[in-house]
């Protein structure tokens, strides 16, 4: 039973994370079933569900789609202010432009999987196997959605880190 640190951190920690969603060797149901479970809210911006890192869509509604910087602020702040510990993910798709389809990654991570299974590569040792050889065998498609996916996340957060802030200030004032 594989649970990463942060997702513990996450229905710990006040925080807000903005992500692309999971990584495509992840198992998205059970990551999302975990968060909830740990009350940690799941929003999306810019569509319904859940994104899938270098593709758009996981197929997995998230709990609440917000695609205004000051929806999500209130929506992080009440929390907050209500006393509910622990973070909040904001899943933003990877831009159309730079996506990959499902069908494709989705091969490319099982033969990934095979060739690590098959060279022995465990623990922590497989995420960067599979990412180098992703990477390798999309002959860099992969690198160029990670950096678009990184600058749409810095983007997204940037909006949302401003309206926070806003946020914050007006909640002093009332």
């Amino acid at each position: 039973f594989d649970i990463s640190a942060d997702l513990q951190e996450l229905a710990k920690t006040s925080v807000a994370v903005v992500c692309a969603g999971a990584k495509s060797i992840l198992d998205i149901g059970l990551t999302l079933e975990y968060l909830e479970t740990h009350g940690v809210p799941v929003l999306s911006c810019e569509q319904d569900n859940f994104a899938a890192f270098y593709t758009r869509d996981s197929g997995f509604r998230a709990d609440f789609r917000l695609d205004d910087a000051a929806e999500q602020a209130r929506f992080i702040r009440t929390k907050w202010d209500l006393g509910l510990v622990g973070g909040v993910v904001l899943s933003t798709p990877v831009p159309e432009a730079a996506a990959m389809t499902f069908e494709e990654i989705e091969a490319l991570t099982q033969q990934a999987l095979a060739e690590a299974t098959a060279q022995g590569i465990t623990g922590k040792a497989v995420t960067p196997f599979l990412l180098a050889r992703i990477k390798a065998l999309t002959s860099g498609r992969s690198l160029t959605t990670n950096i678009a996916l990184v600058k749409h996340n810095a983007e997204v957060g940037a909006r949302l880190a401003l309206a926070l802030a806003h946020a914050g200030r007006g909640a002093g004032a009332a």
